[in-house]
């Protein structure tokens, strides 16, 4: 995985974790502040393997969220 965006500490805190989260962190290095739906889109992945995949980076505190500004239902994504 390139370091262009990720520090070395994020890139050794993905070594474990399943290949949508890796592939959605990498979708995120390249594209700020995204809800669920559109990184489903991004990564061609199920909604649920999207849910699974941010669970996952939450709890390893690679990704942080929000509520959108535009729609206050959604949440948006990005790398912390």
């Amino acid at each position: 995985m390139s370091t262009t965006g990720m520090g070395e500490e994020t890139i050794d805190a993905l070594e474990d974790l399943p290949p949508s989260a890796k592939l959605v962190a990498k979708v995120l290095e390249y594209n700020e502040w995204l809800t669920q739906s559109e990184l489903a889109e991004e990564t061609l992945l199920p909604d649920r393997t999207v849910r699974y995949a941010l669970t996952r980076l939450e709890q390893k505190d690679i990704v942080e969220s929000r509520f959108s500004f535009s729609d206050a239902r959604k949440q948006v994504y990005k790398l912390a």
